[in-house]
C-alpha cells in the first residue's frame, strides 16, 4: 500500500524544489512540476503538488486525502469513473481506495491535500466507524475555508491548539457529505467547562498554553473541547488565544512600547511572526498600525 501521495508520484520528471505560496496566491496555474512537503504534523501529512500530464499512477492511501484545488483541471480515476475538480473544489477521497491523478488541460495543474489518519477522525468524533463520502468533489465553501486554514503555510508545523480544532472542524466537514450521521452532531453544550477553557486562555494569554492543559481545564478530550469552545464562542481556542495576544500587543504599543518588545511581551515567538499574525488579522503590518494611531 502506497501511504501518501508522493509515493504515487509518475517518476517521468523529478521532483523539484517550490515555495510554496498563501492559497490566496494559488490562482496562477502550475509552471514547474513538483512537490513542496509541509513538516509533519501530529501525524499528519501536507503537500502542494504542481504537474502536467500524468503526476500520479494508480495507488492507494491509508488515510483519508483532503484538499483543493488551485489551479488547473484536476482528474483522476475513482472507483470506476473518471472524475474533475475546478478551482476552489474539495477533494476527499477514502481510505484504501484506488486513483490516480492528471492535469487535465495543457494549462497544468496545482493543488494542495492533506492525509488525515483515520485514528484521527475517530478519535475527534468518538465514532465506532468511518464516514464513506461518495462523491469526491465536494462543492462547499466551509469545507474549503478549513482547508485554507490548514495547508496556508506549509513551511510552518500549526500550533497544538490549531491543530486539534482544525481536526474537529474537517472530521465534522467529512460526516456532513457522509452516508450516515455525524456522531458529534448531537452531543450537548457543554457551557460551564467552555467558560472555564475561555477564562483560562485569558489569563495566560502571553504564552503558549497546550492542549492538555485545556483538557485538564475543561474535563473533556481536546476535541470535544475544541468543538465545544466554538459552539458557544464563535471561534477556536487557538484563534482567542492569539486575539487575547493582539489585543495585549495593541495596548502595549499604544504605551509606546518598541515592536521587539511587543512581540516578546504578548507572547509571540519573535517579531516576524508577531508582524504576519497581526497584519493577517488587522489588515496591515503593526508599524502603520503605531503610525496611524499616533497621527490621529
Amino acid at each position: 500500500m502506497k501511504k501518501n501521495s508522493i509515493q504515487g508520484y509518475a517518476g517521468t520528471r523529478g521532483i523539484k524544489a517550490a515555495t510554496p505560496a498563501g492559497l490566496e496566491r494559488s490562482c496562477e496555474a502550475a509552471a514547474t512540476d513538483g512537490i513542496v512537503q509541509a513538516p509533519a504534523t501530529s501525524s499528519i501529512e501536507r503537500i502542494e503538488a504542481r504537474f502536467h500530464g500524468q503526476g500520479f499512477e494508480p495507488h492507494r492511501h491509508d488515510t483519508y486525502a483532503i484538499g483543493v484545488t488551485l489551479a488547473g483541471v484536476q482528474t483522476f480515476h475513482y472507483r470506476g469513473s473518471t472524475r474533475a475538480s475546478l478551482p476552489g473544489k474539495v477533494i476527499v477521497l477514502h481510505p484504501d481506495e484506488l486513483h490516480d491523478g492528471s492535469a487535465g488541460t495543457d494549462d497544468g495543474l496545482r493543488y494542495r491535500m492533506l492525509y488525515l489518519p483515520p485514528e484521527r477522525l475517530i478519535e475527534a468524533t468518538g465514532s465506532a466507524s468511518l464516514p464513506f463520502v461518495r462523491d469526491p468533489v465536494l462543492a462547499d465553501d466551509e469545507f474549503r475555508q478549513c482547508l485554507a486554514e490548514a495547508l496556508d503555510d506549509l513551511e510552518a508545523e500549526p500550533q497544538d491548539l490549531l491543530m486539534d480544532d482544525l481536526i474537529a472542524r474537517l472530521s465534522s466537514s467529512i460526516w456532513r457529505h457522509a452516508d450516515v450521521r455525524d456522531p458529534a452532531s448531537s452531543s450537548s453544550l457543554a457551557r460551564e467547562a467552555v467558560l472555564r477553557c475561555r477564562d483560562y486562555l485569558q489569563d495566560n494569554c502571553s504564552r503558549l498554553v497546550s492542549s492538555q492543559e485545556l483538557e485538564a481545564v475543561s474535563g473533556l478530550d481536546r476535541y470535544t473541547t475544541a468543538r465545544q469552545f466554538r459552539r458557544l464562542l464563535g471561534t477556536s481556542p487557538h484563534r482567542y488565544l492569539l486575539m487575547r495576544r493582539l489585543d495585549r500587543s495593541k495596548a502595549l504599543m499604544a504605551a509606546g512600547s518598541s515592536l521587539a518588545d511587543v512581540a516578546a511581551d504578548a507572547g509571540f515567538a519573535d517579531q516576524a511572526h508577531f508582524t504576519r499574525h497581526f497584519k493577517k488579522t488587522f489588515g496591515m503590518p503593526p508599524g502603520r498600525w503605531m503610525a496611524l494611531t499616533k497621527a490621529v
